[in-house]
């Protein structure tokens, strides 16, 4: 074996990165740059640091030990064969010493890479190396996160790498536990910590992965980590994470200091072709690295693509890539999704959501209730005030060539006193158009709204009437004595989610059709598509006065339809 390959391929890496044969973004360019200037920055007396192979080498040596716990490689036993891009951050992170000390010289990590490309592979086995083969006595390692779930994912595929490999359980004298990793060697113990999880106090942390950063709402566990991690020479935080949406977080945070110290590299480079503003840190005790898009390419090109991802053709396919790409640019709601796990890309929470090109066009004059008659119908309320905007969905399913097409009728009511005074112009207009009913006074007439649902009743085979019981239990409570089958939605996450992508999906398949209402329309319009950590959905509006009751509605409608004959009031996908 060659002398120091790990080292070479991360030296290859660096020169692939910054010629521009691999592509990157420029904050994988600044890392590669900011380790070229500190090699040369080394051979300066006052310079502190130093770069020792043999450190660089060793945690590369240890990591192809390590088995594959996942997919194809691991049913076949093979063991890790660490990538360029791995090296480069391994041997950069471990290479580097103090001169005088030699004690490591990043105390902190920081590295952004998108979904699939072996983040949690890459974390377990630094972790075990930490509490095994790093040389301290009695390590402390913890794979952390705020909650236990998260926190077990890193330390879970530990102990699947320490299992498949006996010999080194019997060589470091491990207990591989559900809870805990012990090593009777240096008397280590690796474990999971989360704010849910046992006391906090007391740790004197050797490594600590924080395993998707941007998932922490608070500060509590790293502050926690930070100030545990203080006890020791050469402790080590390891963060790793995709890209996120909430900027006010700690992960931001982190990374907006991270970009501060990588672009002082690129300051300082003089073949910098970036144009970059801002701030810069210096800080020799901090590593990062983000893989990500630079500012201006578009994210629909799939040129692009690769400088997101280093894994690229390994553990990410570009074929399925494209096909989360060509969902994303089909759906608006999968943008933020696809933006931030596969392309790292930072996004806003809420956007918009609905194709208005796509909804109009699903949208037909000649539909009447009349073709409807007798048969059999969903139907939905969204009452949330009784001095605003009332929206009642009536929803009915046809098969038509084997599939299922959906016809909505919304109606409307609005209190007098609200047309007249609310300042939107429309509604007048509506009102005299029939698309909205004015109800006298200043509050929803609930009456004429029981009346409209018991003539339904009459005219339809009524299988559900789907209501919030927030603001409408005592409608509900009259509706149901006079034999109406209504039916408690709750206006959740758990309940919204699905229906809204279904709803999206069907407007884009054409196998929604509505008699093109436009208080509906505007409504729909009005939607802005918050997403949260997992993907979910849920329906949100800018401004008070941008309604969304009617999509609200149609929603709970669908969210109906998705049950199909279940007599359970729990929706099969409740509790993501």
């Amino acid at each position: 074996m060659a002398r120091h390959p790990y080292v070479k391929q991360a030296q290859r890496y660096v020169r692939d990165v910054v010629s521009g044969k691999i592509p990157a973004c420029q904050w994988v360019v600044a890392a590669c740059i900011r380790h070229q200037q500190d090699l040369e920055r080394s051979k300066q007396k006052d310079f502190p640091y130093r770069f020792i192979k043999q450190a660089a080498e060793r945690i590369c040596d240890f990591l192809e030990l390590m088995p594959h716990i996942k997919g194809p490689k691991a049913r076949n036993g093979e063991l890790i064969e660490l990538e360029d891009w791995q090296c480069f951050i391994l041997t950069t992170v471990f290479g580097w010493v103090h001169k005088k000390t030699g004690f490591r010289r990043f105390r902190r990590v920081y590295i952004e890479v998108p979904r699939g490309n072996a983040k949690s592979t890459l974390s377990s086995g630094v972790a075990l190396y930490m509490l095994t083969a790093d040389g301290e006595a009695g390590p402390e390692v913890y794979s952390a996160a705020t909650t236990r779930d998260q926190a077990k994912i890193v330390f879970g595929d530990a102990r699947k790498m320490v299992r498949k490999r006996p010999d080194m359980m019997r060589y470091y004298a491990l207990d591989n536990q559900m809870r805990f990793i012990l090593c009777a060697m240096n008397d280590g113990e690796f474990r999971p910590l989360s704010r849910d999880g046992e006391t906090q106090d007391g740790l004197n942390i050797h490594f600590a992965c924080l395993d998707e950063l941007h998932a922490h709402k608070t500060r509590e566990v790293f502050e926690v980590v930070e100030t545990g991690a203080g006890k020791r020479d050469q402790s080590l935080i390891w963060a790793i994470t995709t890209a996120g949406f909430n900027r006010s977080g700690i992960c931001y945070e982190t990374r907006s200091y991270v970009t501060q110290v990588l672009r002082k590299a690129l300051a300082e480079w003089a073949d910098n072709p970036y144009k970059l503003k801002g701030d810069l840190a210096d800080d020799e005790q901090q590593f990062g690295i983000i893989y990500t898009l630079d500012d201006d390419d578009d994210w629909t090109d799939p040129s692009v693509w690769q400088k997101a991802n280093p894994n690229w053709g390994i553990s990410v396919m570009p074929d399925y890539v494209a096909g989360l790409a060509h969902k994303a640019m089909q759906l608006a709601s999968a943008q933020n999704g696809f933006k931030t796990k596969h392309l790292n890309l930072w996004v806003n929470a809420d956007q918009a959501w609905m194709d208005m090109r796509a909804w109009d066009a699903c949208g037909d004059h000649t539909l009447t209730l009349d073709d409807f008659e007798a048969q059999e119908c969903i139907e939905s309320l969204d009452l949330a005030s009784k001095v605003d905007l009332a929206a009642k969905v009536r929803l009915f399913q046809r098969v038509e060539d084997g599939v299922t097409h959906y016809y909505v009728f919304p109606e409307f009511y609005l209190p007098q006193k609200q047309i007249d005074e609310s300042g939107n112009a429309q509604y007048a207009g509506w009102v005299a158009d029939n698309w909205i009913q004015a109800t006298q006074g200043d509050v929803i007439d609930f009456e004429q709204i029981e009346d409209g649902l018991q003539e339904d009743g009459e005219i339809f085979n009524l299988t559900d009437v789907a209501y919030d019981p927030w603001q409408a239990t005592q409608l509900a409570q009259r509706m149901t004595a006079k034999g109406l089958p209504m039916t408690e939605y709750r206006q959740t996450v758990a309940y919204f989610s699905e229906p809204m992508k279904e709803l999206e999906a069907l407007v884009l398949a054409g196998r929604l059709h509505h008699n093109a209402n436009p208080v509906l329309a505007w409504c729909i319009s009005n939607v802005v598509c918050h997403t949260d950590a997992k993907d979910n959905i849920y329906p949100r509006k800018e401004r008070p006065e941008n309604k969304i009751d009617g999509a609200v509605a149609l929603i709970m409608a669908i969210g109906r339809a998705l049950m199909g004959d279940s007599e359970s009031d729990e929706l099969k996908y409740e509790g993501m």
